[in-house]
């Protein structure tokens, strides 16, 4: 039966000096809550000075959460597919096949270069219209399949358009593995498709995910763009019953804090992945 090591004991002239460097870690750490109060009450003054209904707001507070619901759904499914579709463009990106580069290369350049509002109406408004000259050109049953509710549309624009950004994370993060690693494995006799599964993007991910945690609390605040399109998210309910009862200020400023929300739990989550995919990392003080 083995031993186990005991860990080495610090010399006792470094226990003072780590001593301070908590301290002064949880001094920083008081001040910045400090600050962080001082600026949420004033900003409370503020509202209240501006003459804000906050029972108005409490009414329908809940009317407006349950809009998070959709809200999340879009963000999740969008992000989902953004994945798939990054990750097929990096490879696409990263591949000595001309049609496959080079129809990476058009989406993303695409892609990129366009507005986000103008690709959730072109899959919810332009589609309909492609269908129609289809089905004018003897394609039965076009304009019917292209014409795509406000969930499936939202998710595609923000699915589509999150995966072009993406690919070049994913790329990124491919290309940064050694190329000793991809020789090593040539070496022991592994294809192409066993060394991108088995060695690169096992590696990978560890650089890539930080990033798409990123780019889902973008996403989770782009996702109000649905609302344009009639999907009862957040930002729709909260514009919808600030104009019937004339409280646009008070849904808006609803919204926005449950959109500051989500993002400060997703931002929480993603502080907790981070730190679980550097363990064994050296991490600056």
């Amino acid at each position: 039966m083995s031993k186990s090591i005991p860990a080495p004991e610090l010399p006792p002239e470094t226990i003072p000096v780590l001593k301070q460097i908590e301290d002064r870690k949880r001094r920083f750490t008081i001040q910045v809550r400090i600050v962080i109060a001082i600026i949420v009450f004033a900003l409370l003054l503020l509202l209240k000075f501006l003459g804000l209904d906050f029972n108005f707001m409490q009414k329908w507070s809940g009317f407006i959460l349950q809009g998070t619901g959709f809200t999340l759904f879009v963000s999740v499914m969008a992000i989902s597919l953004a994945c798939i579709l990054a990750l097929v463009g990096a490879l696409g990106r990263l591949s000595r096949i001309p049609l496959a580069n080079g129809i990476a290369t058009f989406y993303v350049s695409l892609v990129r270069g366009t507005p986000l509002l103008v690709q959730v109406f072109m899959w919810y408004l332009a589609l309909p219209q492609l269908g129609q000259a289809l089905e004018e050109a003897g394609l039965s049953g076009a304009q019917k399949l292209l014409t795509l509710p406000a969930i499936p549309a939202g998710i595609l624009a923000l699915g589509v358009c999150y995966g072009a950004y993406m690919t070049e994370t994913f790329r990124a993060g491919i290309q940064s593995i050694n190329i000793g690693q991809t020789e090593a494995a040539q070496a022991l006799g592994m294809t192409k498709s066993q060394i991108t599964r088995r060695v690169i993007l096992p590696q990978a991910l560890r650089l890539i995910i930080p990033p798409v945690s990123n780019e889902f609390i973008a996403m989770i605040k782009d996702s109000s763009l649905v609302s344009l399109m009639g999907v009862w998210e957040i930002s729709y309910r909260a514009a919808k019953i600030g104009r019937r009862y004339f409280r646009s200020l008070e849904m808006l400023i609803m919204a926005a804090l449950f959109y500051w929300i989500l993002c400060i739990i997703l931002q929480a989550v993603q502080e907790k992945i981070e730190a679980h995919m550097a363990r064994g990392e050296r991490k600056r003080q």
